[in-house]
């Protein structure tokens, strides 16, 4: 299991948390309880198994939606 942060361009409204919570929690491999998107940092925090999806394949969901991501990292729990 590894724990990831994503740090997004600022989000302008609490349905940009909502999409963001419900398309990370939507993916197989997430942890669905640890996911967290901080509204006043801009930040996607969430653990996710490495073995059946990757940072990437997160990152491609959240960009889907028209967000923009500045940077992201991922280490082994």
């Amino acid at each position: 299991m590894y724990k990831a942060t994503i740090q997004m361009e600022t989000l302008i409204c609490p349905s940009c948390v909502q999409k963001i919570e419900k398309a990370t929690k939507s993916l197989d491999g997430v942890d669905k309880e640890s996911v967290k998107v901080l509204f006043n940092s801009s930040k996607v925090k969430f653990d996710f198994d490495a073995d059946i999806l990757s940072l990437e394949d997160v990152e491609k969901a959240i960009t889907a939606l028209g967000f923009e991501i500045i940077k992201s990292q991922a280490k082994a729990k």
